[in-house]
């Protein structure tokens, strides 16, 4: 890992006074993602003169996927580099000073690094995950926790907690894609559709107090109030990716729509969830963390993540997914959590739901998971991203809340079709626009507000980001759901455990 070396710095130079005109963005990978939001940055902040340059840097020669712009804008400018722990400093320094922005869109490269050489050098940060050098290195074999993005986030905690460290300093948004990230938002959307569906309807008896109470927490947007007043038991973020190709999966290949080497290295740690108060089953295999290190708002399980599914819902229907690990599954179980006001050390949880993912891929990544379940986890030589082949489908990707005690189901989210996509940004796929329009709001959210520190998806204003993103995401859903069947076992505690199948 990188140096972590802290000692005090002069914060005189304001990031919101630096000159746009001058200002730089370095963007770090030319994966899916990076390719569908560049048009988006061009359009949004190079063209209105937010930015004055746009430098791109891959491992890989990605030129003739960005062609049309580099041949377009001679502002955007494109480099082959491979960023290491010895030389990230240095790249970053040719490319980035004071007031400009670094977009981390790769994978591999240690987030504690470039979040410390950011803060060091007043540069805002945004990324899509937090990420390690080697996150399958010697040192995680022997415990899984080692392996979960919660002890990832205990590292990024111990960094701040440092005395030297400004918690004020440059704006860095961690965790600012579709999910992780745009999820958050929804949570905080469902919350309120769902608090004031719950007031307005004359089909639900809600007593006088219990009414006061809703309008209260609505007033102070207090979302972690609205979901225990709510009754919010669980949450999946259900996703459901149905777009098919005119290229079949061919032998030895694995095919997906976003990032192969990201999905995999998810898809092969531990499955990690947010952990409910109202939870009373143990799952088999389960790890919890230590007490006395951080708001233990996690468990893994012993299990990865593709090997361990359950049933959810998304608009087109009931669906069975995989608890992949993502960040959101910390973050928003964290954010919602209510300690007991009497307890000074924040020991006493009161209320705290359930969350986590939900995931069920292409017909052609499902082919391609079991491809490599029998390479024993061995990556196939070839990967390919679905997109100009992409002929139908759509990526249905939202929040489902369950259990609530007036509405037992509510789902709040996107429904992106292949044809809505590419009309709003020509030649992707409706995977990476729900991702990459999550990233330019992030970046926006940057410019407008500079000096709040370190801030998850939670931590940000929902309203100014979903403004921003919902023309981008196609048909938007918030509505009640009526799964699962009356008589169905999850309803009757809503248990972890009552979810999971195929195990």
């Amino acid at each position: 890992m990188c140096r972590l070396s802290f000692r005090r710095r002069s914060l005189s130079t304001s990031l919101s006074k630096v000159d746009s005109s001058s200002r730089r963005l370095l963007v770090i990978g030319c994966g899916g993602v990076s390719q569908c939001a560049l048009p988006l940055l061009i359009d949004y902040l190079l063209l209105k003169n937010h930015i004055q340059s746009i430098t791109i840097i891959d491992v890989l020669d990605q030129r003739a996927r960005i062609q049309q712009h580099l041949s377009k804008y001679a502002q955007v400018k494109y480099e082959q580099d491979l960023i290491t722990r010895k030389n990230y400093g240095e790249i970053l320094s040719t490319y980035l000073s004071s007031g400009d922005i670094l977009l981390d869109l790769a994978y591999n490269i240690e987030t504690r690094c470039l979040l410390k050489w950011c803060h060091d050098h007043q540069v805002r940060f945004v990324n899509t995950s937090v990420e390690l050098w080697e996150p399958f290195g010697e040192a995680y074999k022997n415990d899984p926790r080692l392996l979960t993005l919660y002890h990832r986030q205990m590292q990024l905690r111990d960094m701040q907690n440092d005395i030297t460290w400004n918690r004020n300093g440059p704006t860095a948004i961690l965790d600012h894609g579709c999910n992780p990230g745009l999820v958050s938002h929804f949570v905080k959307r469902a919350l309120v559709d769902m608090a004031q569906h719950v007031l307005s309807s004359k089909d639900i008896q809600i007593a006088t107090d219990e009414k006061q109470q809703l309008q209260s927490a609505l007033k102070a947007k207090d979302y972690p109030q609205l979901s225990y007043l709510l009754g919010v038991k669980t949450i999946h973020i259900s996703e459901r990716d149905t777009q098919l190709t005119k290229d079949p999966k061919k032998v030895n290949e694995f095919v997906n729509t976003w990032s192969i080497e990201g999905f995999v290295e998810e898809g092969a740690a531990p499955a990690e969830m947010g952990w409910g108060t109202h939870e009373k089953s143990i799952p088999d295999g389960t790890y919890f963390h230590d007490e006395k290190d951080g708001p233990c708002n996690q468990i893994c399980l012993a299990t990865n993540g593709i090997n361990t599914w359950v049933r959810s819902w998304v608009p087109s229907g009931e669906i069975i997914g995989m608890v992949i690990r993502h960040g959101e599954a910390y973050g928003i179980s964290k954010y919602l959590t209510i300690y007991d006001k009497d307890d000074e050390n924040n020991n006493n949880v009161l209320y705290r739901p359930t969350v986590h993912y939900a995931y069920l891929p292409t017909d052609s990544a499902i082919s391609s998971l079991i491809e490599f379940r029998m390479h024993n986890y061995q990556l196939q030589p070839k990967l390919r991203i679905l997109n100009d082949d992409i002929t139908e489908g759509a990526d249905e990707v939202g929040v489902f809340l369950l259990g609530g005690r007036y509405v037992s189901a509510w789902w709040t989210g996107s429904v992106l079709d292949i044809h809505q996509a590419r009309k709003l940004v020509p030649g992707q796929n409706a995977t990476t626009v729900q991702v990459a329009i999550s990233v330019l709001a992030a970046i926006k959210y940057c410019l407008e507000h500079p000096n709040e520190g370190i801030c998850l998806p939670d931590d940000i204003d929902s309203e100014e980001i979903l403004d921003m993103c919902i023309p981008y995401l196609g048909t938007w859903v918030s509505k009640a759901s009526n799964w699962p069947e009356k008589d169905d076992k999850i309803r009757d505690d809503w248990q972890f455990t009552s979810f999971q199948t195929m195990n």
